[in-house]
């Protein structure tokens, strides 16, 4: 989950302002945390605490409410009985991360990011975002080489065959989980590092910040977070973030 939150720290100044090439500050001065980090904080504030996801999510939301939320999830986090709006947007996959940390097995994987899922992206696409990313988390910390996450990623119904220079020249900002999970995962496909699986994601000049939170998220459970990213990630963080990401990183690894 590292991964996952420096990614979005590093993509979130060129959400609104998109580049198309990987000669960037890696921390620009005005890099921040967004819903992303927030989010991601609350799944793994569940897992460690065993409360229900939509409760930690709501909790934790609520403590931020400024990080950048869509509209239909700010209507949901302050309903008065909340209940899942069919999204199909990539806010499904970017908090997904820590599942893949968590749990053994890859059924319960893809069962729980199904769950952290349909709290409110309830649709299946919606659904298929969370459960590639976790799945792709969980196979890059269990030891399975790229060839091997590619395929099983892909069974899920992913076309991962297209290459970042084919993407690069028309992509756009998208928010679906259809248009965003796979360019992040050919981002991490493609990368020889943690850093150049971020500097890709960003390169593709659309949603930036949560393309680099999946791909990040991915690529950190691939090679692993460098010390001085780590240290940077909690510089930046305000304490209580850092101490949820913390005490997971220290049960669960990530």
């Amino acid at each position: 989950m590292l991964g996952a939150i420096a990614g979005d720290l590093i993509g979130s100044v060129y959400e609104a302002n998109p580049i198309k090439h990987k000669d960037f500050p890696l921390f620009h001065p005005d890099c921040r945390f967004t819903d992303d980090t927030v989010l991601t904080v609350a799944v793994a504030h569940a897992l460690l605490t065993g409360q229900p996801y939509q409760v930690a999510i709501r909790d934790w939301a609520r403590r931020y409410p400024h990080a950048g939320y869509g509209e239909l999830f700010l209507r949901w986090l302050y309903a008065d009985n909340p209940q899942p709006y069919h999204s199909w947007g990539n806010g499904a996959a970017m908090r997904v991360s820590p599942i893949g940390w968590a749990f053994a097995c890859e059924a319960e994987v893809l069962r729980q990011a199904a769950c952290s899922a349909a709290i409110t992206h309830d649709h299946p696409e919606g659904i298929k975002g969370a459960q590639a990313t976790a799945l792709a988390v969980f196979l890059a910390r269990t030891g399975h080489d790229k060839a091997t996450i590619k395929a099983r990623v892909a069974q899920l119904g992913y076309d991962l065959d297209v290459t970042l220079a084919a993407l690069r020249p028309t992509y756009t900002f998208d928010v679906s989980c259809q248009g965003t999970v796979p360019a992040a995962l050919v981002a991490f496909l493609e990368a020889e590092s943690y850093e150049d699986a971020v500097r890709n994601a960003v390169s593709l000049g659309g949603d930036s910040d949560t393309l680099a939170c999946i791909a990040g998220g991915i690529a950190g459970a691939f090679y692993g977070v460098p010390p001085a990213i780590r240290a940077r990630v909690e510089a930046l963080l305000p304490p209580d973030l850092w101490a949820v990401v913390a005490a997971f990183c220290r049960r669960y690894g990530g």
